[in-house]
């Protein structure tokens, strides 16, 4: 099911990507800003933009607006938003919640010391394996904000648009059962828990 799920929240995005909002990549549009800056075009571009200490910073560094990026090959060719990543991470990581007990403590957790060199035990709150999963999602989504080719948007609704392609999918598996089926319970990505189960999802 989560393969299925991973499918469903890749065409999901896809979707949105080239039939409704066809985002601007950011390098492209760092290229924009670059072309205006120099008087090669003309963009409607706010001038708060123009003026801001990002654009300030490249132009010391850099001599240009251009956006540095971790890829050398640049952006993908594809729209920015959303992130396909994170619509397969939100898809993902809501059926998992839905199989498995999100308040599950793990045992034992640790961490790295200072510099990197060994592991110690967590010194932090109780880990459960819900808010693991959450955070896996997230550093799923957001991991490639760092690499220039994303906005944090699109990870953020990339992964509720993945939730809710899920639920859906939970919502017709949930109708399927021949024995008795109590449905799946799942806390969302937004902290509210929901129930589905007869092919409704009520909130709990």
């Amino acid at each position: 099911m989560v393969a299925q799920a991973s499918q469903l929240g890749q065409k999901g995005a896809w979707y949105q990507k080239w039939l409704v909002h066809r985002k601007l990549r950011p390098e492209s549009f760092a290229g924009r800003i670059e072309n205006h800056h120099s008087g090669k075009k003309s963009y409607d571009i706010h001038e708060d933009l123009l003026k801001c200490d990002a654009v300030s910073r490249l132009m010391s560094a850099n001599r240009n607006c251009l956006l540095p990026i971790a890829y050398a090959e640049g952006c993908p060719t594809h729209p920015s938003y959303p992130a396909a990543h994170a619509g397969t991470a939100g898809a993902c990581a809501t059926i998992l919640k839905a199989f498995f007990n999100e308040d599950f403590v793990i045992p034992n957790p640790v961490q790295t010391n200072l510099d990197g060199s060994a592991l110690e035990p967590w010194q932090g709150e109780s880990l459960t394996l819900g808010n693991e999963i959450n955070k896996l999602a997230s550093n799923i989504s957001l991991g490639r904000d760092a690499g220039g080719v994303h906005y944090r948007t699109d990870g953020s609704q990339g992964m509720l648009i993945g939730e809710d392609l899920a639920i859906s999918m939970l919502r017709d598996y949930s109708r399927t059962y021949n024995e008795q089926f109590d449905g799946f319970m799942l806390t969302k990505f937004d902290g509210k828990k929901v129930k589905v189960v007869k092919g409704e999802v009520v909130s709990v």
